[in-house]
């Protein structure tokens, strides 16, 4: 299979701050992204190693989220921010009831 490069082409969402009142909903959201994959590579058969092994199937952000490092829970809040940014970019409205 012939593969062509990849270009990745986010939308722009820099133009979009993120509003005070959504920055709980931002890091509940960074805390659930790393239990979904914390799930996911456990149901793959990884395991918590003090470092990154993949022939072992060993990481060592296998942990709760409040034990990653900062720049561990930054990588997983990126995430959480840039979803928001975009439902706001897109026109949606984020409400609580």
């Amino acid at each position: 299979m012939k593969h062509t490069p990849y270009t990745p082409q986010p939308i722009d969402t820099k133009d979009i701050e993120l509003p005070k009142e959504l920055d709980k909903l931002a890091e509940d959201i960074a805390k659930n992204v790393h239990e979904v994959w914390s799930l996911g590579r456990m149901k793959d058969g990884w395991t918590y190693g003090s470092e990154r092994n993949d022939a072992q199937k060993k990481h060592p952000c296998l942990v709760p989220y409040e034990e990653l490092s900062e720049t561990e829970k930054a990588y997983d809040r990126n995430t959480s921010i840039e979803t928001i940014k975009l439902i706001l970019k897109l026109g949606f409205k984020i409400t609580k009831p």
